[in-house]
């Protein structure tokens, strides 16, 4: 049964009036089950949220930063191995971080997916009956939630899911809905987010993309034509499948097996998944801000009404189709290699090494890769999606550039080992 009360432990008024639970007399508890406890409810709520939510890929992460942050609140909390995130609050030091870790996923994921109740509370009983009843327990499941009624409270009201509307009007250089299907930019919002840990959407925010009469504009068109298309591309088979692969690769899978082959501890892998998840939700949160800000017209367009650019060294193509089907968002910039740049400079950071070493599989092809260098991730994400005929090569390397520029800044503001 879930404690409503850290059991021996004495509470005092914190910020807000939140209850700050004192640390006890004693040794720590020991990281029981190291990376595995934290890998299995990650792998949990990867799989409700897809689920239940059906999230876009822009609302995946941030929906995966909310479980995060509360799994590594709870585990720092007792091990204090690292800064907690936008919290001060402390355990006991005998309380249980596995049980602390299952608790807070399983209270942040049960407050949004109610409807998930039962195949949570199943998860949560077979957490727990691998660690040993009594009061390490009890603290370990009291302080999780804890620490997940912190994580809901700081989101509440983040604007996910608001109503905001693409204000700009049709005219060559701006974004229109694209075939097949013509949608409207629904996920305007992802760009009003408060971020995780950016002060603001816009606070790393490049400056505009090349102007439709530019020979970077240009060029940046021409490649496309030649690469992009879904017939009569110049792409080799190979640059065709990393087009394919890049679609949705598995990157909590990758994270979890990263930290089971490199034996990680229970607060070393829930640092790895917060600080993983929320640079990418903040980095889709800067590109979607630039779609909204810039609003430029993605390839299909372009191509298609090359003939109204101004730009004498463009050729219109009427009936030019790309490889993928084209999001029904901007052009600039590109999420994915925003998050690509924000991802590997996070995990360069938390490793304090170049070498990622990751094992990706991708849903799309079946297939998994391993990159052992961040750099080689970047360029493959930079590529795919000009090989896939749905972004420029500026839109794309704008965006791995502001990826590592805001996980750079945010590498100095969370998550640092504790002296």
């Amino acid at each position: 049964m879930l404690a409503l009360a850290l059991p021996g432990a004495h509470a005092s008024a914190g910020p807000g009036g939140s209850a700050r639970a004192a640390s006890g007399a004693g040794p720590a508890a020991p990281e029981e089950g190291g990376a595995s406890v934290v890998v299995e409810w990650m792998h949990t709520a990867d799989a409700i949220i897809k689920a239940e939510a059906r999230p876009s890929p822009a609302e995946l992460f941030i929906l995966q930063s909310y479980v995060s942050t509360a799994v590594y609140n709870a585990v720092v909390g007792v091990t204090g191995r690292f800064t907690p995130y936008q919290w001060d609050e402390r355990a006991p030091r005998t309380a249980s971080s596995a049980a602390a870790a299952a608790s807070a996923a399983h209270q942040v994921l049960r407050h949004r997916f109610p409807g998930a109740a039962p195949r949570l509370d199943t998860a949560l009983t077979g957490t727990l009956a691998q660690i040993p009843d009594g009061e390490a327990e009890e603290e370990g499941i009291a302080f999780g939630k804890l620490a997940a009624d912190h994580v809901i409270g700081l989101r509440r009201g983040d604007g996910r899911g608001a109503s905001v509307r693409f204000p700009a009007r049709p005219r060559p250089g701006v974004w229109r809905p694209t075939p097949p299907g013509h949608e409207p930019f629904t996920t305007a919002w992802v760009g009003r987010v408060r971020p995780l840990l950016l002060d603001s959407p816009h606070q790393f925010r490049p400056g505009p993309p090349p102007s439709l009469r530019s020979a970077r504009y240009a060029k940046d068109l021409n490649e496309l034509a030649y690469y992009g298309g879904l017939t009569g591309s110049r792409r080799t088979p190979e640059q065709t499948d990393t087009a394919l692969y890049f679609v949705a690769p598995d990157l909590q899978e990758a994270l979890g097996d990263h930290a089971t082959r490199h034996g990680l501890g229970i607060a070393e892998t829930a640092r790895l998944y917060a600080a993983a998840n929320t640079v990418q939700a903040d980095a889709v949160i800067t590109a979607w801000d630039s779609k909204l800000h810039y609003g430029t017209w993605r390839p299909v367009t372009a191509i298609r009404e090359a003939d109204s650019d101004g730009n004498p060294a463009t050729r219109p193509d009427r009936g030019w189709e790309p490889l993928l089907d084209t999001p029904s968002h901007p052009d600039y910039l590109s999420g994915h290699a925003t998050m690509g740049g924000a991802l590997m400079r996070m995990l360069t950071g938390i490793l304090g090494t170049p070498e990622v070493d990751l094992r990706i599989r991708s849903a799309t092809t079946g297939t998994t890769r391993h990159y052992r260098y961040a750099h080689a991730y970047e360029r493959d994400v930079v590529d795919a999606r000009i090989w896939g005929g749905i972004h420029t090569r500026t839109a794309d390397e704008a965006g791995a550039a502001t990826g590592r520029r805001l996980a750079a800044w945010a590498l100095r503001k969370y998550f640092r080992p504790v002296p």
